[in-house]
């Protein structure tokens, strides 16, 4: 009976030391998923990666297939022409009220040139009102 406890006992040990061991990402948003092309990455990065690689150590993870955007700003791909939060360069939000087209931020309810949307523009004497094109 004994040996039963004490053979259990350190099976239980050796989870708990190989548990606390293991390294744990809080946020798996910033990593990319490693697939067969990386658009020129090394051989070695595809070998040698658990699979999940974050774009601060190879940006260039942010240009493969799949990937959220081309840009890598605090350890995430995103899309700095297109992302509310990173609108133009890392960093840079936009208003609540805005949104992020080609990399400036808008409000889609009164720019004449992002009427009700990106790159929709009023025609010249026209101005933007919640969100429409309308005679000035």
């Amino acid at each position: 009976m004994m040996k039963k406890f004490l053979i259990t006992l350190i099976i239980l040990m050796a989870l708990a030391i190989n548990l606390s061991a293991t390294p744990i990402e809080d946020d798996e948003e910033d990593l990319v998923p490693i697939s067969g092309s990386l658009g020129g990455a090394s051989r070695f990065l595809a070998q040698h990666s658990r699979g999940l690689v974050k774009c601060n150590k190879n940006p260039r993870l942010c240009r493969a297939k799949g990937s959220p955007g081309p840009d890598c700003c605090k350890k995430k791909c995103v899309n700095v022409k297109t992302d509310k939060q990173n609108c133009g360069l890392c960093g840079k939000k936009c208003k609540n009220q805005e949104i992020c087209c080609k990399g400036k931020c808008v409000n889609l309810m009164t720019d004449k040139r992002n009427c009700g949307g990106c790159n929709i523009k009023c025609k010249k004497g026209n101005s933007c009102k919640l969100g429409m094109c309308s005679y000035a």
